[in-house]
């Protein structure tokens, strides 16, 4: 006769690596409790549950109200590596929300995060910086991230750290430094970034001109670089295969030569023929800012006279199909041609 039997293995659909989520409006609370479990088993299970929840816009803006915050922050702090790694993970997700990077920068995640800086485990420092770029992308965050002197220890990071994680220190600096230059440069960014120049991985070459970029607008940034001799790499640059690293090259030398001794130091490095070379590129940002620094270039009685004998190719891209290059081009032919 046939009898009842209990099978002694789980159900196909439980994940036992994962904390089971209770019904309804009670799921994230009971994982918040979990979060505060002594056995590092449910802190891990619980954390795995969590992650693959937070996918849900929804359930991220739950945790946020939930108080989540402070029970992650503590938990960046865990020796076990694992819940690090899922925690930083889980801020990473949140970053990827709106809500999520105003819970992040109100509740001061910025400064805890920060000591993962010398982590042993590079997915959690590849995880850290990941969430620092997202928040990063907004003014607010950006600002966060200045004001808590970060800016400073990324920069010294680039040094040391894997090429991976480099290229997102790179993007964090890019918008850090719209917001402000000055910890960058006594950080000694720009023979850093100069180094990074002439790193075989287009990406980060293509990131480091960028960033380069960002911190020649200031005055300070502009004349760091003059110093540093950074103008002849900018230079061979302009030929480099990716347009990007090109375009950022390009624009870099566009703010240098505002100066006095940036338009000498450029014109010294053989700066024109290469520019002149490019304004028929086949990325219209090449020719914008090509011409941009030509112009500038211009001001000087040298320049002028080596551009007046090519007037009529920078005159052709005043034919050109973006709006942005005819106007540059129309703005450069009336300096090269001014007359006193």
């Amino acid at each position: 006769m046939a009898e009842a039997r209990t099978s002694p293995y789980l159900p196909p659909n439980i994940d036992p690596t994962k904390a089971p989520v209770a019904f309804g409006a009670r799921a994230l609370p009971k994982l918040n409790e979990e979060l505060g479990a002594p056995e590092l088993l449910s802190r891990q299970r619980a954390l795995m549950a969590l992650c693959d929840l937070l996918h849900d816009p929804e359930n991220v803006y739950q945790a946020v109200h939930l108080g989540f915050m402070e029970s992650l922050k503590t938990l960046l702090y865990d020796q076990d590596s694992t819940v690090r790694q899922k925690t930083t993970e889980i801020f990473y997700i949140m970053a990827g929300h709106n809500i999520g990077r105003d819970g992040i920068l109100r509740n001061d995640i910025i400064t805890s995060m920060s000591h993962l800086l010398d982590d042993p485990v590079d997915i959690c420092r590849r995880n850290m910086h990941q969430t620092y770029e997202m928040l990063s992308e907004l003014p607010a965050g950006a600002a966060a991230l200045v004001d808590a002197g970060l800016v400073s220890k990324l920069v010294v990071k680039l040094e040391s750290e894997l090429d991976e994680i480099q290229e997102v220190i790179l993007e964090t600096l890019h918008f850090c430094l719209q917001a402000d230059a000055s910890q960058a440069l006594a950080a000694g960014a720009v023979m850093i970034l100069k180094s990074k120049l002439s790193h075989p991985l287009v990406s980060i070459r293509r990131k480091a001109a960028c960033a380069l970029m960002e911190i020649c607008v200031p005055l300070e940034g502009k004349e760091s670089v003059c110093k540093a001799e950074v103008i002849p790499l900018l230079v061979q640059l302009l030929d480099d295969s990716d347009p990007e690293v090109r375009a950022n090259a390009a624009g870099a030398l566009m703010y240098i030569t505002i100066t006095t001794p940036g338009k000498y130091a450029a014109l010294q490095a053989g700066t024109i023929p290469k520019l002149l070379a490019h304004v028929k590129d086949t990325q219209s940002k090449v020719r914008l800012n090509c011409l941009k620094a030509i112009t500038t270039l211009s001001e000087t009685p040298e320049g002028r006279k080596i551009l007046l004998q090519d007037v009529n190719l920078i005159q052709g891209c005043m034919e050109d199909s973006s709006e942005a290059v005819r106007r540059a081009a129309e703005i450069a032919v009336r300096v090269i041609q001014w007359k006193p």
